[in-house]
């Protein structure tokens, strides 16, 4: 296990990649591979989205861009949480670690959430 990363958008770059690793371990089949994309786009699109919303027009544009990158995690805990129950060899036990680092970015990112909406709503209040 690597140190911790303390730049958010390092640490979506390297949960993207981790992503991208173990969906390469996923068996080839239908099930497999619908999940292994699935992973895949969710995974690499919260990172993306991230970047997207560190260039954000205005805080609604800003909130609303965090809320997507939530929404991609979710989607990857899911699709990485079925594929710990489809029972498949981890034996660098890559797959709960991602479990372990997404459920820790959700946490991250629903705290931001509320703390921007928390501002947003003092500078419409002043």
């Amino acid at each position: 296990m690597s140190l911790p990363i303390y730049d958010l958008e390092e640490r979506m770059i390297a949960f993207a990649l981790q992503v991208i690793h173990v969906a390469e371990q996923l068996p080839g089949t239908k099930a497999g591979n619908h999940l292994a994309g699935q992973m895949i786009r969710s995974g690499t699109s919260s990172a993306l989205n991230y970047g997207e919303a560190q260039a954000a027009e205005s805080k609604a544009d800003f909130i609303h861009k965090l809320r997507v990158v939530l929404k991609e995690l979710r989607e990857t805990y899911i699709a990485l949480r079925i594929s710990i129950r489809l029972d498949v060899p981890d034996p660098k036990h890559t797959l709960k670690d991602a479990v372990t680092e997404c459920n820790e970015l959700i946490a991250i990112f629903v705290a931001s959430i509320r703390t921007a909406r928390g501002r947003e709503r003092t500078d419409r209040a002043q």
